[in-house]
């Protein structure tokens, strides 16, 4: 490890990219990420119960992959790097536990497709994000064309991909790519207090939420009221199921442990 990555494990886990000033996505910061996930994957529901995503630094959240590796990517040569790329986003997609990206400066190309994999991006009013791919006459490959049409719809999906437009946090807010828009430097403190309220709930409910509410893009209507009738059978089964309903008639706060 070279300290590309930095996980600070609790009920709010903090993972951040360490490679000031741009963070950019290497295949070294990829394979530690990649073990920062999987550490993340085995906490408990109770241990952590959201996660903060970041960037070192006030210039970037991540300014995308480093174009002096492209090189080394061309025809067969470069798939293991790609589909190595691609599950890691997935990885940080699929984590049972919700995750909001605190974007200061830019999150451009795989640095924007990492926000996408999370599920709330809190934006600083002057960042700039983008898949701006295609100056470079390349695609985006880690999740960017489909995850960006799923959070924005297809016509201003094709709009920023097509064209390679980069946009600011206002826009983005707009748009529906980033759920907050705030003050600069201000990103950080947002999400944080996102995720802290986030994890005052039950955690296994949102746990449950989380993967209902991402189930409720492929599933039919019928297939997802099944799911969630499935879900809350299995929540009102749950001890903190009945820790809320008791600390609501005793109107005091709940005291959650994820069991």
């Amino acid at each position: 490890m070279s300290g590309l990555i930095a996980l600070e494990l609790g009920r709010v886990a903090h993972l951040e990219l360490v490679n000031p000033p741009l963070n950019l996505v290497t295949q070294e910061l990829l394979e530690e990420l990649d073990e920062a996930l999987a550490s993340l994957e085995r906490a408990a529901p109770g241990d952590v119960r959201a996660v903060v995503v970041s960037g070192r630094g006030e210039r970037a959240f991540s300014a995308g992959s480093h174009v002096g590796e492209f090189e080394a990517q061309r025809g067969d040569a470069g798939r293991d790097r790609h589909i190595f790329e691609e599950r890691v986003s997935t990885r940080l997609a699929c984590l049972p536990m919700p995750t909001i990206a605190a974007i200061e400066g830019n999150a451009l190309g795989g640095g924007l497709e990492l926000a996408l994999a999370c599920d709330l991006r809190v934006a600083s009013k002057h960042a700039r994000l983008g898949l701006p791919e295609v100056r470079l006459a390349v695609t985006p490959g880690a999740g960017g064309t489909q995850r960006l049409p799923r959070a924005i719809g297809p016509a201003r999906a094709k709009d920023l991909i097509l064209t390679g437009r980069i946009i600011d946090g206002d826009e983005a807010e707009r748009i529906g790519l980033v759920s907050r828009v705030v003050a600069d430097g201000q990103a950080r403190r947002v999400a944080n207090e996102i995720a802290e309220e986030i994890a005052s709930r039950g955690p296994l409910a949102v746990r449950e939420a989380k993967r209902l509410v991402d189930a409720a893009i492929d599933l039919d209507l019928e297939a997802g009221l099944a799911a969630e009738l499935d879900a809350s059978e299995r929540i009102f089964a749950t001890e903190d199921m009945v820790e809320g309903a008791t600390a609501f008639f005793a109107k005091r706060e709940p005291d959650y442990r994820g069991r």
